[in-house]
């Protein structure tokens, strides 16, 4: 899913012909994230003095061009040249938009474990057919981004499936979903409750960039349950 960041801008001096443009509307996509080298297409348009859409043409511009370069200014499509943040701008003719907040991450480049893929876990059953908590060691990510940089704050989803499907219950500790530390490492672990023990769990970890697409690199631990 795309989400937009909205924002309307206002010209700085009042137009009393309520037909000319007097105002700048843009989206950003995914909010204004983006990763290094990724280009990507702002929209933008004018709006009259009654909050109405009117044709004029936009030219934009990169405030920090260190960070982000505007490939085309007609249409806006830019791309992301350091780790950063930079300042898009539109305008038409002397009316400008207040600078736009480009956020660009370091880009994705793998996931690799932190540790190791294999884990046994002993439970001790309470008859009839139930067990008390059992939990797993860490299942511990790293990733890794281009450049050497440190891929911060960044989403890793866990997704377990249970051999055989027979109606246990596990959950992820502290959830499926956590997000990497100052090292670049996310870590949860697998509790399985009472109930009928699997024989194993597989538990996978994923990454996403910025626009949606899977980070190459998947990471796959196993889980065993003992009796």
């Amino acid at each position: 899913m795309i989400v937009c960041a909205l924002a309307a801008v206002f010209a700085c001096k009042i137009n009393t012909d309520l037909e000319q443009p007097v105002a700048i509307e843009i989206t950003l996509p995914d909010s204004g994230r983006v990763e290094v080298t990724d280009t990507f297409r702002p929209r933008g348009r004018a709006l009259n003095g009654v909050g109405d859409s009117v044709q004029a043409q936009l030219s934009w511009s990169s405030l920090d061009t260190a960070t982000l370069a505007v490939l085309d200014s007609t249409t806006g499509v830019s791309i992301s040249k350091a780790v950063g943040t930079a300042r898009l701008q539109a305008r038409i003719g002397s009316l400008f938009s207040n600078p736009q907040t480009v956020t660009v991450l370091a880009r994705l480049d793998s996931l690799r474990a932190s540790g190791a893929t294999r884990n046994t876990v002993f439970v001790t059953p309470v008859p009839p057919d139930t067990a008390a908590d059992s939990l797993s060691d860490s299942l511990s990510v790293q990733a890794y981004a281009l450049a050497g940089a440190i891929p911060v704050n960044r989403r890793v989803v866990y997704a377990i499936t249970i051999f055989p499907d027979s109606g246990s219950v596990l959950t992820l500790v502290p959830k499926d979903t956590v997000f990497t530390n100052a090292a670049g490492v996310a870590s949860t672990r697998l509790r399985l409750h009472p109930g009928p023990v699997p024989d194993s769990v597989v538990v996978t970890a994923t990454m996403r960039h910025v626009n949606g697409t899977v980070v190459p690199d998947s990471v796959t631990f196993v889980v065993e349950f003992r009796q």
